[in-house]
């Protein structure tokens, strides 16, 4: 697959690529004023840098911007905000959190993210009066409830196996009648009613 991009300034470095085999496409900081030699990012400070470059995302995809593992673990500069959606026109910026304990230097030309370009499942949310989202099948085979953060690692949590609902294979759907479910997307499922 093709990415089409356009250089905003004459000096915006073209995204790179180190090696042939990873994922993501390399962007470099290239500030609007062509003399600037590079930027301060305060311990705690989070600031836009300007690639000068704008993509042309396919529809059906986005690019994720995403942390380089040298800026993270040695410099301990990580990316925020990080959806570029397609038909979004416009140069992109990366913005950066210095969550480190030293003031970073970001200097002119320097690789301060890399772009991933991935697939998009469009989808439509629908609002439902059940508050149990998870209680019908084939939604979800998890029986997870409100557990959030660390609610697997729990002592006591044991693994409980997926059970099916009964299916009769011998059934011919061409001569069988059609047997009504006994729901549809949207019911209320609470006994109450």
């Amino acid at each position: 697959m093709m990415l089409e991009y356009f250089r905003i300034r004459w000096d915006a470095i073209p995204p790179t690529r180190a090696n042939p085999s990873d994922a993501g496409l390399d962007v470099h900081f290239n500030p609007d004023d062509a003399s600037l030699a590079g930027a301060y990012l305060e311990p705690g400070q989070s600031k836009l840098f300007p690639t000068g470059l704008k993509f042309g995302v396919p529809h059906g995809y986005m690019l994720e911007v995403k942390n380089r593992s040298g800026n993270a673990s040695k410099r301990n500069l990580l990316v925020g905000a990080c959806v570029i959606d397609s038909g979004y026109d416009g140069e992109v910026f990366v913005n950066l959190h210095n969550v480190g304990t030293e003031t970073q230097f970001i200097q002119k030309g320097m690789k301060i993210a890399q772009v991933v370009m991935l697939p998009v499942v469009h989808f439509r949310a629908i609002e439902t009066t059940n508050d149990n989202l998870y209680a019908w099948y084939p939604i979800s085979m998890s029986d997870r409830g409100t557990g959030a953060l660390g609610s697997t690692d729990s002592l006591g949590n044991t693994v409980q196996s997926f059970v099916p609902h009964e299916i009769d294979i011998s059934d011919d759907p061409k001569t069988s009648p059609k047997k009504p479910l006994p729901w549809e997307l949207g019911d209320n499922l609470d006994d109450s009613q």
